[in-house]
């Protein structure tokens, strides 16, 4: 009887195990790897690509503004049909007389302005500058969205490698279990063993089943939520490694480093230009302006003149503009602008704090990880020794069904938290790079063209005319 209940148990937990230990290496047989998971992600994220054309979009406020520096030239022209009838009193014939003139001609002309502002209260310099600063913002924010980009593509690798795994130990612990009831069905047959001892081994091979169907449900929510962040099925995960090394080695240097390089401060600190060059522009509306205007018109048939067959005029004219009350207007835009740039100011030191947290809580995350997994290695070793000696205690009488049922249903949460583990110690690097702003491409290593949003932008800061893109559209 002993030998037969030694002999089943063998058998299952051997199946199981090999099950787990099988599991990494099928997934090297199709290596997809975490580094070709966030090049395609990289690459395709529509999140990205969206905000890598708004900035694109933002880069054209500059020539917009520079447009300030250069001539605005039109060209306008006449032509119509005219009735005119007028009556000229003649006053150097006593008595006076008067002198009819009335017809229909068709008059036409055409004329070329040309307008350049000379001095505008320097709002054409400071509408430049406010437009540099905002295209530095968008950058920021852009690598702050390749960082967001980045850790959701590890994340949602990690979360369907870790419910793979999952998914692969409650399968195995459902074949240990239901040999295990086959076992005890021959014992009870035999009368070696009660009917609470099936009892008890069916309604472990039920609970079993319930873990599965949770898992699979975990794994198909994972493998979603994957599709969604990469763009792609997944397909054979391979285990990925942390990116510690890419951090710094001290919480207080991962603290200055966040605070001084990460793209929210960055960002908030370009912001705080945008303000105080809108609060110099507002205040130039308070400046005098002074433009050049030259204008040249040929007009044949003059309107307004049955006589006048041909004119020509020209003229180059000076306008100074001094305001003196615009009815409150813009002193009220300059008190809001001034305002706008102490909320700025106060988003900085906001934003600071908010990186400072986040690296703070991230390198807790990550040094509880660390120590998570040496706990959860420990406690499946340890499983692993209460299952063998209380499969022996039982061959002996000592043990019964249910405590070899406990032990192996201890040893396999001891697995799942294992695994859980370790997704969790290298998500926790991935979230602490991201945290002091050095999650990149750049930084990673990956085999993929940067994006490089200079490149736009050069293309587009001298432009005097067009309405095609640089891509060709």
């Amino acid at each position: 009887m002993g030998s037969r209940f030694r002999g089943g148990w063998t058998c299952g937990f051997a199946a199981a195990a090999l099950c787990v230990l099988a599991f990494p290496m099928s997934l090297q047989a199709r290596a997809e790897t975490l580094e070709a998971v966030l090049v395609e992600a990289y690459r395709s994220n529509p999140t990205l690509n969206a905000q890598r054309a708004g900035v694109r979009a933002i880069d054209e406020g500059v020539p917009q503004a520079l447009s300030g520096y250069r001539p605005k030239i039109s060209i306008n022209a006449t032509g119509g049909e005219q009735s005119l009838s007028s009556i000229t009193k003649v006053t150097s014939t006593t008595p006076s007389t008067y002198s009819t003139i009335s017809g229909y001609n068709s008059p036409a002309g055409a004329g070329i302005t040309a307008t350049q502002t000379l001095f505008n209260g320097f709002q054409t310099a400071n509408r430049t500058r406010q437009a540099e600063s905002q295209v530095l913002a968008a950058r920021e924010t852009l690598r702050q969205t390749e960082q967001n980009v980045l850790l959701n593509a590890a994340t949602a690798y990690m979360n369907l490698l870790r419910d793979t795994a999952i998914l692969s130990l409650q399968e195995s612990n459902v074949k240990v279990l239901q040999e295990q009831l086959r076992q005890v069905r021959d014992r009870f047959n035999v009368g070696e063993v009660t009917r609470t001892d099936v009892a008890q081994s069916e309604s472990r091979v039920a609970a079993g089943r319930s873990q599965v169907l949770t898992a699979e449900s975990n794994y198909k929510t994972s493998a979603a939520v994957y599709r969604q962040v990469i763009g792609s099925d997944p397909g054979k995960l391979v285990p990925a490694t942390p990116v510690d090394r890419f951090s710094p080695h001290s919480l207080s240097g991962a603290v200055a480093t966040g605070s001084a390089g990460h793209p929210l401060v960055a960002s908030a600190e370009y912001n705080i230009d945008v303000a105080q060059s809108q609060v110099k522009v507002a205040e130039g509306a308070l400046l005098p302006t002074l433009s050049l205007q030259g204008n040249a018109t040929q007009n044949f048939l003059v309107p307004g003149s049955l006589v006048t067959e041909k004119s020509y005029s020209a003229s180059v004219l000076g306008t100074l503009s001094v305001p003196i009350y615009q009815g409150g207007a813009e002193y009220s835009l300059i008190r809001q602008a001034k305002e706008t740039l102490g909320q700025r100011r106060i988003d900085f030191d906001t934003a600071r704090e908010q990186v400072r947290q986040t690296v703070v809580q991230s390198w807790g995350q990550l040094e509880a990880a660390k120590a998570n997994i040496e706990a959860t290695q420990a406690q499946v070793t340890a499983a692993e020794i209460a299952l063998n000696g209380v499969r022996e205690e039982a061959r002996v009488g000592q043990r019964t069904t249910l405590d070899v049922l406990n032990a192996q249903q201890e040893l396999v949460n001891a697995r799942v938290a294992l695994v859980g583990a370790q997704r969790d110690r290298v998500v926790a690097s991935y979230t602490l790079l991201a945290g002091v702003g050095r999650l990149s491409p750049q930084v990673l290593g990956l085999h993929v063209p940067v994006y490089n949003a200079e490149v736009h932008y050069q293309q587009v800061r001298d432009s005097w005319a067009g309405v095609r893109t640089p891509d060709g559209r």
